[in-house]
């Protein structure tokens, strides 16, 4: 029996098919999610403010204003009312903004110091905002400097009485000066906003005022006052003198380093001054270097290694396995209860370097990286295991029984496999919708792709499709199906 897909209603203002996941039933009709809006001024609709007309939708105000009573003084003076019928929303004129005509805003003016501090206009209690006991519009209740909308988490009441942001307000009243809270990055000295309040700096010479010998900032020899030390080792510091001795970087007590000649240094400098030199020093770190030092001096301590690891021969069978030689504590590398060289623990074919993650012990006694054993111990065929990167490397001869994927003998049957025809053996056979398939047809009719039970689709013409395939084939379609969803498409 053909495939007869279901009726779904058609929306009266597309006209396109409206599926359960998008529609909005109003008036008996079902719509669009996209399409359930006034037919007048386009805003979005709900089950509260929708009123049907003739398969159209309108929101309240709009029905009313086109179907609604008309006539000045209807109902007794309702100043609502008035001959407007809506025609000037379907068309741009100036001044209109979304259908609505915006007339200047009059605001009655306040006696003095009763109004809103910025307009001088009356605050009605739905709009007022307080702040020091007086009353703002909402719309004026914004910083005076940057003009940015306040609340009452960022109003800061200034001493002008006026309203800044926290940013204005600190920039206009704070603190100011290089450096004021040690290094507090939003307080600057804005000379140019501040004119004659900003600070006057100069550099002070902290070495004028002489210590007596031994007594002072062991870099300038000055007096260190209490408001400007820094301890180091029981030493006495200018906080400005307080430097790396090569680099100058200024240093704290966490990465200052005290040097064998009474001096401080950063930890860098103090590792190339003071630190451990030398060719391969902690086994080759690298952060370790040879500064300070001559090329003499370096070739002099770099240590002499034999290149033959063959120079000192063990007896038969006790030596390395590969080379023969004597295998020492500091290099031995264990594989099956042999020691090894740790120069000579490599892939016998490829050459690899090898760990205990990597080693494979054959049966020659010789040890293979995983690719390398694969090839020469592991099993063999075009597919063997479904796995098509294993491949037949004996003779060279050509193992692949089923070029196209199928076989070349056999019986056809009509309880066969759905895509060859063939008899299925319970050794290779895959289950979809009570029929069965070999594992090497079990594939997507489109892409080709393999399928197992998470990604298989039944077609509705008796194949199988992977999810992509399916939803291009008989999903849903249309331009903006699922307000927007972005794959989707007319394919």
């Amino acid at each position: 029996m053909p495939f007869v897909p279901v009726e779904t209603p058609k929306c009266p203002k597309c006209g396109k098919s409206v599926y359960a996941a998008e529609e909005r039933v109003a008036g008996g009709y079902k719509f669009h999610k996209t399409c359930f809006k006034c037919g007048m001024c386009n805003k979005a609709l709900d089950s509260t403010n929708c009123t049907e007309h003739e398969k159209e939708l309108y929101c309240k105000n709009c029905h009313a204003r086109k179907y609604g009573p008309k006539g000045y003084g209807f109902g007794g003076g309702a100043g609502c009312l008035s001959m407007d019928t809506g025609a000037h929303l379907n068309k741009e004129e100036e001044g209109l903004r979304n259908g609505a005509r915006l007339e200047p805003k009059r605001i009655a003016k306040a006696p003095e110091g009763e109004g809103c501090p910025r307009c001088g206009g009356y605050v009605y209690a739905a709009e007022q905002m307080l702040a020091r006991g007086r009353m703002w519009h909402k719309e004026c209740f914004k910083c005076g400097n940057c003009s940015k909308g306040l609340d009452s988490i960022l109003c800061c009441e200034a001493p002008d009485r006026n309203i800044y942001c926290k940013a204005c307000y600190a920039k206009k009243f704070g603190p100011k000066g290089y450096g004021y809270g040690q290094g507090g990055g939003a307080l600057q000295s804005d000379c140019y906003e501040n004119g004659d309040m900003a600070p006057r700096t100069a550099v002070i010479d902290v070495s004028k005022i002489q210590a007596r010998p031994g007594e002072g900032c062991p870099r300038c020899g000055g007096v260190v006052f209490a408001a400007e030390q820094v301890l180091s080792k029981g030493r006495e510091w200018h906080r400005k003198c307080f430097k790396c001795r090569d680099c100058t970087k200024t240093l704290d007590s966490i990465i200052a380093c005290d040097g064998p000649d009474k001096e401080v240094y950063c930890r860098t400098c103090y590792g190339k001054k003071w630190g451990p030199h030398g060719y391969g020093f902690a086994c080759g770190s690298g952060f370790l270097q040879t500064d300070g030092l001559t090329e003499e001096q370096i070739a002099a301590g770099r240590p002499f290694a034999p290149p033959s690891t063959t120079s000192i021969l063990a007896p038969e069978g006790e030596g390395c396995p590969r080379c023969g030689g004597a295998v020492f504590a500091a290099e031995q590398q264990l594989s099956k209860g042999r020691m090894w060289h740790k120069k000579c623990y490599n892939c016998c074919q490829c050459h690899r370097p090898l760990d205990s993650m990597l080693a494979c012990d054959a049966p020659d006694k010789e040890i293979y990286c995983k690719a390398c054993y694969g090839k020469a111990y592991g099993p063999k065929g075009f597919g063997f295991g479904h796995t098509p990167t294993l491949v037949s490397t004996g003779d060279g001869t050509s193992t692949n029984l089923y070029a196209d994927g199928k076989p070349l003998s056999g019986q056809r049957s009509s309880g066969g496999c759905p895509r060859c025809g063939y008899a299925v053996f319970a050794a290779e056979q895959m289950i979809s919708k009570s029929r069965i398939w070999h594992k090497r047809c079990f594939h997507c009719s489109d892409c080709r792709k393999s399928l197992d039970s998470t990604n298989l689709n039944d077609g509705p013409d008796g194949d199988i499709y992977c999810k992509a395939c399916y939803s291009r084939n008989f999903g849903p379609k249309g331009v903006g199906y699922g307000l927007g969803a972005g794959t989707l498409t007319m394919a």
